[in-house]
């Protein structure tokens, strides 16, 4: 089955199997649609140019020790976000020499470049080069040979039931699972390690997560899920999306998606044993996920569900989107105008306030909103906030005042210029449609002048 990660293609149909009534149903419903969306054109409704001027910039980055004591002070003084809950509060801060293992090969070379060298992972030595042992896999463009192809894999996966052994098919195709990577509440994530039958040496590795079924969930309704978040992300290809390479059964009837493996872990282990990143360091970073979302936006696919924990790296700091458990098709390619999404889904911290008070919104607002505060996480290593409901939590009430006034929002101003405190600023709006899209941002100055890994490079 053909599998590499393509880089984005410029704006245009793209078919996608099985997503016509994604667009119309709830998250979970029978996926029947034939097509992604063809981008449109953003239509702003937000304006950057009416964020007041906060003053001269402020002095360079002068280390984040510093910034750390100052900002302390700065928050004792106001007293402003007492309540606000640190990104690791649940997580023993890292012994120096653990932190150290994890992630402190970040190298800055001359001229503005440099390089990541992240190693999360337990099992050291193996060929980590998956992706490039696999055949280029191609853009299809018809609907007909979208929908041969789905009948194709569910005639191998989903329908082959008795057919073919489980347990054989799996351990074939992608080799015997290892340690876990990751737990959830419906599932487990593992490596399966494939030998090369040509170099018994060189091993492939994959990650292989489990979809189980919930409780109280219908055999139905089971299928409908699994086979929505499998479409969705197997029809998207770009260097900041994991790549989705199959479904199958396990020996025990448990569902399986096949993904690339990404062995630098994920990004909340890294803020949480290291605290604030380098600024070069979480702008990367920042960008690389920007690139991930424009692109996604693009083919009309909102993640909902965008946090450090989804974002996975790999060893030379690639950004690699994951889990689209909760990923809607908001556009079709004959559609101009975005579906509303409905409903709260995600992780508190990163959920947009329009999902607490709107019955319907944008959903690609919903995901830059996410993408605001995970910057804020990089660079502060901090939940600025609980929830974003101004009746619910004291340090989001304080973030809406903070903003209106000339002195603006603390943690914001502490960022560094001032193109780059209005991004953020413009990312997390409490008003959606004043809210940047992905294409916005990634046009801004700030963005532009924001200098990526070659790792992390469209180019490269």
């Amino acid at each position: 089955m053909p599998t590499s990660v393509t880089r984005p293609r410029s704006p245009q149909q793209i078919q996608v199997p099985g997503m016509q009534s994604l667009i119309s149903s709830t998250r979970g419903d029978l996926i029947d649609c034939d097509v992604l969306s063809e981008p449109a054109t953003p239509k702003a409704k937000t304006r950057m140019e009416d964020l007041s001027d906060r003053g001269s910039d402020p002095e360079p980055h002068q280390g984040r020790l510093q910034v750390q004591k100052e900002g302390k002070e700065k928050r004792t003084e106001k007293g402003a976000h007492s309540n606000r809950a640190p990104l690791c509060k649940k997580i023993p801060p890292a012994e120096p020499k653990k932190a150290a293992a994890l992630h402190t090969r970040f190298c800055e070379e001359e001229g503005q470049c440099h390089e990541h060298f992240v190693n999360n992972v337990r099992r050291q030595g193996k060929s980590l080069s998956m992706i490039r042992h696999l055949k280029e896999r191609k853009m299809l463009h018809s609907a007909s040979n979208w929908i041969q192809r789905l009948r194709k894999e569910k005639e191998t996966s989903v329908d082959r039931q008795g057919l073919v052994d489980p347990a054989k098919s799996l351990v074939q195709k992608y080799g015997r699972c290892g340690h876990v990577l990751g737990r959830g509440a419906f599932g487990t994530v593992r490596i399966a390690y494939k030998t090369d039958a040509k170099d018994p040496k060189h091993e492939q590795l994959f990650a292989v997560k489990e979809l189980k079924q919930r409780p109280e969930e219908s055999e139905k309704r089971y299928h409908k899920r699994l086979n929505a978040e499998y479409c969705i992300s197997s029809s998207l290809h770009h260097l900041n999306v994991v790549a989705t390479l199959d479904l199958l059964q396990d020996p025990w009837g448990v569902y399986c998606q096949i993904m690339e493996y990404c062995p630098g872990g994920d990004l909340h282990t890294i803020i949480a044993a290291i605290g604030q990143l380098q600024l070069v360091e979480a702008n990367c970073f920042f960008k690389q996920l920007m690139q991930g979302v424009e692109y996604m936006h693009e083919m009309g696919v909102a993640h909902r569900d965008l946090k450090p924990e989804n974002l996975l790296l790999t060893e030379r700091g690639t950004i690699k989107i994951t889990d689209f458990g909760n990923a809607e098709c908001f556009r079709a390619a004959w559609e101009t105008h975005a579906r509303m999404s409905a409903g709260v889904c995600g992780s508190a911290p990163y959920i947009a306030p329009e999902e607490y008070v709107d019955k319907e919104f944008d959903p690609r607002a919903v995901d830059i909103w996410a993408c605001g505060i995970i910057y804020l996480a990089m660079r502060t290593g901090e939940y600025l906030w609980r929830v974003a409901r101004v009746d619910k939590d004291v340090s989001f009430k304080e973030y809406v005042a903070d903003r209106k006034t000339e002195a603006g929002y603390e943690p914001i101003e502490r960022l560094g210029g001032r193109a780059c405190r209005n991004v953020i600023y413009s990312t997390i709006d409490p008003s959606p449609t004043r809210r940047l899209t992905a294409h916005q941002v990634m046009s801004s100055e700030w963005m532009k002048q924001i200098k990526v890994c070659h790792a992390g490079t469209l180019e490269c």
